[in-house]
């Protein structure tokens, strides 16, 4: 038997030529045919920030949607904001750490909507600092609110999920959940957590018509940065943190992370890494570890060493200085404007859950520049 290898290696090449395109075009007919018209979402930490941007974005794709957050007055905003979209928004105060609390949301979201179609574990926070300023306390508040808060939402979903033999949970990690960067140890151990428990669940769930989805965003300018707790040196840990968090080719705005989610989410994708250079930074650090490692350690050299406050904690919006806010951070601040993120109030215990909007009260204004 004569075989042409001449003319079986053009054909191989035309396919290779044609994969990207496939590719593509799968990729475009998957988001197209998942229709969020009518699908029920609950979003954890859906009062602000990342994820009241994707709050919006949903709603105005026909979703109904359920947030959660511990702060009363900060969820009631984003409530009254969202429902100026034209649909009725379910607003639940909910400590996601604690599993009671989490189940007893999850049931009277169930109660109001039907069955949750898809789940976003959203709700996360930041702690900056060297390793040496980090207590045993920081890392459990991570582990809890990144690890276990995912885990305990995820299982009170799943029942159902797997009765109906369909579902999408979308797990926000970040990059910090694919490589370690100095100053966020806690942080990062506890997203690398995270990512571990996202595609472990995925092949699992595969077989029960469930998609599970792993997010690994960047720096993001969601206006944030107030709101995370700096140690050490804590004015210089909040300048180099916002200042990084602000810039245009290192951050990608909630908006552009919002859509990026979202439509992984609609296509079932295994993972979303955004943005571009993040993407990179992924690869890169796959394929050198050991040389990825070393450069993070010369980073390392560059940033502030311990000292200042020690293992006391402080919020971004005790730690400002000549440096932050100003004009590098310029993109950040316009965020919080824009997502909720002011004013910015110590984080109280929530202790019960309870519908917010329903006492009577007159609901807060919206500032202009959220409604634009």
């Amino acid at each position: 038997m004569h075989i042409n290898y001449d003319s079986l290696l053009r054909l191989i090449a035309f396919a290779f030529a044609l994969l990207p395109g496939f590719l593509l075009l799968d990729r475009w007919w998957r988001e197209r045919i998942y229709d969020l018209q009518g699908k029920t979402i609950l979003i954890t930490g859906g009062s602000r920030g990342l994820g009241l941007v994707m709050a919006r974005q949903l709603i105005d794709a026909g979703a109904r949607i359920a947030i959660c957050a511990r702060d009363e007055a900060e969820l009631e905003r984003a409530r009254t904001e969202l429902e100026q979209r034209g649909k009725e928004v379910f607003a639940l105060t909910c400590d996601v750490t604690d599993q009671a609390q989490v189940e007893q949301m999850v049931q009277q979201v169930k109660e109001r909507f039907g069955a949750i179609d898809i789940l976003i574990n959203n709700a996360g926070t930041d702690i900056i600092g060297p390793v040496e300023t980090l207590t045993m306390q920081d890392y459990d508040d991570m582990m809890k609110l990144h690890f276990w808060a995912p885990l305990y939402t995820t299982y009170a979903v799943l029942p159902e999920m797997q009765q109906q033999k369909n579902g999408r949970i979308v797990n926000i990690s970040s990059i910090g959940g694919k490589l370690a960067s100095p100053h966020m140890v806690g942080y990062c151990a506890s997203k690398f957590a995270l990512v571990g428990l996202s595609e472990g669940m995925r092949t699992e769930l595969a077989k029960d018509g469930i998609a599970v989805t792993t997010v690994c965003p960047g720096f993001i300018h969601t206006g944030v940065v107030d709101h995370a707790v700096m140690k050490g040196q804590h004015r210089k840990e909040f300048a180099w943190f916002s200042i990084g968090d602000s810039l245009p080719l290192l951050s990608a705005s909630a908006e552009k992370v919002a859509r990026a989610t979202i439509a992984g989410l609609r296509r079932g994708a295994t993972e979303v890494i955004v943005p571009f250079p993040t993407w990179v930074s992924v690869k890169f650090y796959a394929l050198f570890p050991g040389l990825s490692t070393n450069l993070f350690g010369l980073l390392n050299r560059l940033l502030p060493e311990p000292g200042g406050i020690g293992k006391e904690r402080a919020f971004g919006k005790d730690s400002h200085s000549a440096w932050s806010p100003s004009w590098l951070t310029y993109l950040s601040d316009r965020a919080a404007r824009r997502n909720n993120e002011r004013p910015v109030t110590e984080p109280k215990a929530t202790t019960e859950v309870k519908e917010v909007g329903t006492d009577g009260k007159v609901s807060p204004q919206v500032p202009p520049e959220v409604q634009a």
